[in-house]
């Protein structure tokens, strides 16, 4: 039974494996340096700070942010911006209000705007959808092995964007990505045996960032490099802002079962010694 079961997980991931590789070849994520991965790490403020001011002035023009609350902003584990803050950015953003029937300046209380104009993806989630869509082949091992999640696919897509291959027509519509997996490819860039001879594939947006988009207070370099490392760490945060509460309670309770096992295995040694060791000279 369980040899059969083997064989047929060894079946699907190699089934998984080659559907990896008709939609797009071996897409490269890279591993980037966040100081929220591991077990004690956690988010950078300045980080998130400079990541929203990013989305701000150049992701909210097509994408919104409808699961995020505006007061989060001020959260200690998160881009910690005081209240008189995130009041004045609250107020520069228009939301709808069903009461009134009409557009009004947001308050902290509010979440961020939903975009439906553009016809592009919400962002709450992003980074925690796409966390097991990279590594090898795309089985997302390397977030098993090396902590690698949606935010290092975020910022290596964002920094993915090449000039298209010579194999692809001048009319194909798009633009071209190694990182992006799930996009059209056209057939004079397919070899004899199915293969996609390029990694990647073609995305439809637009490459967003391109280096010195912002102007950081905090005079932090501004290269695309960045760039796309800060708004992905602020994506992150968006995805999963109580993840340092959720990282301090694992570790207390792996604390708490640590001491009770060592307390139960004492007790046990204690309950059972003079049956043990009692009934040696019968």
């Amino acid at each position: 039974m369980i040899r059969k079961l083997t064989l047929t997980a060894i079946a699907a991931l190699g089934l998984s494996a080659g559907g990896a590789l008709a939609a797009g070849g071996e897409a490269h994520v890279e591993d980037f340096d966040f100081s929220f991965e591991g077990p004690f790490g956690a988010y950078d403020q300045n980080q998130l700070q400079r990541g929203l001011k990013i989305y701000t002035e150049v992701c909210s023009a097509c994408h919104g942010l409808q699961y995020v609350s505006i007061r989060t902003l001020g959260d200690e584990s998160g881009p910690g911006m005081p209240e008189d803050q995130v009041r004045a950015y609250a107020s520069k953003i228009e939301i709808y209000d069903d009461s009134i029937e009409d557009y009004r300046p947001a308050t902290p209380a509010d979440k961020f705007p939903s975009v439906t104009s553009a016809d592009a993806p919400d962002l709450s989630l992003m980074a925690k959808g796409r966390a097991g869509f990279h590594g090898p082949l795309g089985l997302g091992i390397n977030q098993i092995v090396k902590g690698m999640g949606g935010a290092e696919y975020i910022a290596s897509l964002l920094d993915g964007y090449e000039e298209a291959p010579e194999c692809a027509p001048e009319d194909f519509t798009g633009y071209y990505n190694t990182v992006f997996t799930a996009g059209g490819y056209p057939e004079q860039c397919i070899d004899e045996d199915g293969n996609h001879m390029y990694p990647g594939s073609w995305i439809g947006m637009a490459p967003p960032l391109y280096g010195e988009d912002v102007e950081f207070d905090d005079g932090h370099s501004n290269d695309l490099h960045h760039e796309v490392q800060d708004v992905a760490a602020f994506l992150m945060w968006t995805a999963e802002p109580k993840m340092m509460q959720r990282k301090t309670a694992g570790l207390t309770g792996v604390i708490f079962l640590a001491v009770l096992a060592v307390l139960l295995y004492l007790t046990n040694k204690r309950i059972w010694a003079p049956i043990k060791y009692g009934r040696k000279d019968d």
